[in-house]
Parts: C-alpha cells; structure tokens; sequence
C-alpha cells in the first residue's frame, strides 16, 4: 500500500535561501550553492518516497520557472497546496503535480502553507503547514494591556505543526511520523469534539 509523506518550501533553484540564517545566527541551510541543495533534497527525497506513494507538498516549491524541470525528477503521486511563492500559472504545475490546491483537510487537520489564524482553527485539531521554515508557531502568553499586542512565549502551540524541509532533514515526512510527532508534543489529532468525519 502507497504511503503519504508531507512536505513543505523545498525553494528549488533558490540562492536566497542557502544564505538566509536562523534567528540565533547559524545557516538556514547546509548548502552554499542551489544547484548543490537541489542534487541533495532530490536524493533525500527519492531515498525516502517510491514512485507509487503520495506526497503533499504544503508549497514553495520552486522559485524560478527554470527550476520547475526539477520536479520531475522527484518521485510520488504529488498534490501541491500552493505557497506563496507559487506564482506561475496553473498548467506549469499540472505537468508535475496531480492537483493543485489552497488548503486540504486530512484526518481533522487542515494542511496549509501558511499557517491559519487560530480563530479559524475552528474544528480542525491541528494545522499542519509550511511557509515558517526553521520556526514554530509559538503559544501566546498573554495581552500588553497598553498597547494591546499579543505577546508570545517560547513554546510551540501544539495545535499548529510545521513540516518545512528544515524540520524534516531536508525530505518529506511520513504522515504517520508527523501524527506522532504531534502527539508527543501534546496534540491533538483528528476533528474536535468528533465535529467532522474522518477522512
């Protein structure tokens, strides 16, 4: 039976991104050159997913048409839920990706490349997204009573959980190890208050 992995802001073809560093000074990424960053992630990504298995890539996929070649080098049945440095028009994707979408709902949690506003939260039990790279959602702490900005602490909300390449070695992630990962930090999967079927 066909596995489903997880993925998110691969930035194939990105120079930027192999300089961008973390917030405590340290390299984003291992690589210096793009073209050595896409050998790498597509290797990662070829050892980990057969042919035959789905994958959902939660965007950012590529940051230059010319790079869009790269994905079909990349095995799996993909759906793309679009980021926001998707910005070609559809049918460039469609050669490499079986659907296109904004959001998916999968096992009460919605996947998204930008991670959605708590208050839309709602039902879902958890939102698994992209888009923060080496980051996490933090929980918030409490208000400022003078200016009214939220403040946060330094603990992730365990009701979002990110899936960047960064956080995942570099591959896609078995959508099992994703659920476990989300229950060993406190989670909860699936609908809330059993709001929704299973899918």
């Amino acid at each position: 039976m066909p596995s489903v992995f997880l993925v998110s802001d691969t930035h194939f073809g990105h120079a930027g991104v192999c300089k961008f560093t973390c917030d405590d000074g340290s390299k984003l990424r291992p690589w210096t050159d793009p073209a050595e960053m896409d050998e790498a992630m597509i290797e990662r990504w070829n050892a980990r997913v057969k042919a035959t298995d789905k994958v959902y890539h939660l965007g950012d996929v590529v940051i230059n048409r010319k790079s869009l070649k790269t994905l079909a080098r990349l095995n799996g049945d993909k759906v793309l839920i679009r980021g926001n440095h998707d910005i070609f028009p559809d049918v460039e994707y469609r050669e490499y990706f079986r659907e296109l979408r904004a959001y998916h709902v999968m096992n009460g949690m919605i996947l998204s490349h930008i991670p959605v506003h708590e208050a839309s939260l709602g039902r879902f039990g958890v939102n698994i997204h992209g888009h923060l790279h080496a980051n996490r959602v933090k929980r918030a702490r409490g208000v400022d009573a003078r200016t009214g900005e939220i403040l946060y602490g330094n603990e992730p909300d365990v009701r979002y959980h990110c899936v960047c390449v960064e956080q995942t070695d570099f591959a896609p992630i078995l959508f099992e190890d994703v659920i476990k990962r989300i229950k060993d930090e406190g989670g909860a999967v699936g609908f809330k208050n059993g709001n929704g079927p299973t899918m």
